[in-house]
């Protein structure tokens, strides 16, 4: 019998009973795959410009024509449409709008409370207690910021575990970074006023920090401290520099700029930040690009999720004004529950900084596609060395890890030509085979892997690349003919003489063939960075579950050591290293735990 198709979507009938309120609109595929998300203050007037249009760009077009459905959800504002359309987006990732794939939360530099602080690099939630300085753009600046302070300051940057059981300096002091306050080489007041003063370095109150450490030089030296009073100076000296390397005098207030560039296809934003008169350094993002978006059309959507799940500053400088500038700042403010101002025309300082973001965003926009065109040309000398008949869009790799045959863990990486997609990786925990036996390892993985993909979860890839030799290559077309797939090429990556990079032999599974293609192969270079990629994934993850696992089983084995009492130990103590380090008055300290229970728990960890 034959099926009748489904009656293509009729947009004007639909937008004929549509509302003018404002909303947000989301357009589907037959499929049910969410193509586009958009925001109106007309919803009548902006949907139905995608279907009363005699014509309209090519790429959209081409969406509308997929169009099986769409949902309508209306706010009381376009403000709220706004909002909700940047989470959306984040959210459900649709395929056609721009889109923001760098998600990780801005690092902090966090100085705890207590006697004796400690000022380090902190991500996360921001609940500990005491103070956090930023948000800074990249935990590389963070880490820089805090080496210039350790030194500046010498504040500790241990764990309060490692703290609390020092018996004598360690590195740190020898080299100048800390004042060893864990064995009392420095006094709880001279401590709090070097956090003091860290804590000014951090806020840009720099005026503020120099006058105090001017007064002290001059009370040391009026009360013929003549050697403190030379250390003052040489610290007033060093502070001085550091400050005109690190921070940018001139943001008056606190303040991001971002500037925007687009070519080739690819967008790039780079933000600049700014906060108590310093700066916190910059970021570059790439943001997928929806149909044909310019540079202020990235910025209007950047700003929407990038602000989602981070403080706003009062200025935002843009190199690009994007539409409706008044609304996205109305939205922003009520968000950020202060005034919003959003700038392009800038003069002075602020003319100078988004010359500076825009300059970035060029060299870094030209890197990026430098490094896309590099790994196009190694994609393309791979298909030429397998025989493909296609650029491969998308490579799988597996690899195995365990310790003696402990906690083995299967890693699976996936690369298309623009890179890792990290979002795809998969780990899988192996159970239930001999210790040791990487094949049994590889074959449950592949397994698990291609069932889910069978059941229409994901989709195969064109190459299948394994580490291992012949042996290894056999479980996968063992794997592959059982359940079915067709059309994946597997090729195994076995070591090559001396276990030298780039001397790997290739070992294709279709015909048993061999390959050398030597160090200088640009498929070999891919090859390599996707196998050691793998690599790198399989022994974090085993790492991890073997750390669990032992962690675990030395604190399960004690009788009313509970989850609950472990997850407290673990937690105090830093781990079960500092858990075994502990004493028994040590142990105690925890809640829950008496002096019977710190004994069996000192017992059982030390035999």
């Amino acid at each position: 019998m034959r099926m009748q198709a489904e009656p293509a979507f009729d947009g004007k009938a639909f937008v004929a009973h549509l509302s003018t309120a404002p909303g947000v609109y989301r357009m589907f595929a037959g499929n049910d795959d969410l193509l586009y998300v958009g925001k109106a203050g007309n919803l009548k007037k902006r949907v139905g410009s995608y279907f009363l249009k005699p014509s309209m760009q090519p790429r959209i077009a081409a969406m509308v024509a997929q169009i099986a459905r769409i949902e309508i959800t209306l706010t009381r504002t376009e403000a709220e449409a706004l909002l909700l359309e940047a989470q959306l987006i984040k959210t459900l990732r649709p395929r056609y709008n721009i889109l923001l794939r760098d998600d990780k939360s801005y690092p902090y530099i966090h100085l705890t409370p207590g006697d004796y602080p400690r000022l380090a690099f902190h991500r996360g939630a921001r609940n500990g207690g005491g103070r956090y300085f930023g948000p800074y753009p990249s935990a590389a600046s963070v880490r820089e910021t805090l080496a210039l302070l350790h030194k500046l300051f010498r504040i500790r940057n241990c764990e309060d575990s490692y703290f609390r059981n020092r018996s004598r300096p360690c590195l740190q002091y020898q080299i100048g970074r800390c004042s060893a306050p864990c064995v009392g080489l420095i006094t709880v007041a001279d401590y709090q006023l070097s956090a003091h003063h860290a804590t000014l370095f951090l806020e840009g109150k720099s005026k503020l920090l120099l006058d105090e450490l001017i007064a002290d030089m001059e009370k040391a030296s009026a009360s013929l401290d003549f050697e403190r009073a030379a250390r003052m100076r040489d610290h007033i000296a060093a502070v001085g520099k550091v400050q005109a390397r690190q921070f940018v005098q001139g943001a008056g207030r606190d303040l991001d700029v971002m500037a925007c560039r687009i070519a080739e296809g690819v967008a790039c934003v780079t933000v600049m930040s700014f906060r108590d008169g310093g700066s916190l350094g910059s970021r570059d993002f790439f943001p997928r690009l929806a149909l044909d978006a310019g540079e202020a059309d990235v910025l209007g959507s950047f700003l929407g999720q990038y602000f989602l799940d981070r403080p706003i500053p009062p200025e935002l400088v843009l190199s690009h004004a994007p539409e409706q500038a008044e609304l996205l700042a109305e939205a922003l403010a009520a968000h950020a529950g202060h005034k919003v101002e959003l700038k392009s025309v800038v003069r002075g300082d602020r003319a100078r900084f988004l010359e500076m973001a825009e300059t970035n965003a060029q060299a870094a926009l030209t890197a990026r596609l430098a490094s896309r065109q590099t790994l196009l040309q190694r994609f393309a000398a791979l298909r030429e060395l397998l025989g493909l008949a296609q650029l491969p869009q998308r490579i799988e790799c597996f690899d195995i890890s365990h310790t003696m045959g402990e906690a083995t863990v299967a890693s699976c990486v996936v690369f298309g030509p623009e890179g890792a997609e990290k979002s795809r990786y998969r780990r899988f925990n192996i159970q239930g085979i001999t210790a040791g036996d990487d094949y049994a390892a590889m074959h449950q993985a592949l397994e698990r892997r291609y069932r889910r993909i069978q059941n229409g979860e994901g989709c195969l890839p064109d190459v299948l690349l394994i580490d291992g030799g012949a042996g290894q290559v056999r479980q996968a077309l063992d794997v592959l003919a059982t359940l079915g797939v067709e059309g994946v090429c597997v090729v195994g990556v076995a070591k090559g003489d001396g276990r030298r990079s780039g001397h790997e032999s290739l070992i294709l599974g279709d015909s048993g063939r061999t390959l050398w293609p030597g160090p200088g192969s640009p498929a070999s270079h891919l090859i390599q960075s996707v196998r050691d990629e793998a690599h790198r994934f399989a022994i974090t993850g085993h790492r991890g579950r073997r750390e669990k696992a032992r962690a675990s089983s030395s604190l399960e084995a004690v009788a009313g050591v509970g989850a609950k009492r472990r997850a407290a130990l673990l937690k105090q103590f830093g781990g079960l290293a500092g858990v075994t380090r502990a004493g028994i008055e040590e142990l105690m300290q925890v809640k829950g735990i008496n002096r019977e229970l710190a004994e069996r728990i000192y017992s059982a960890l030390h035999g």
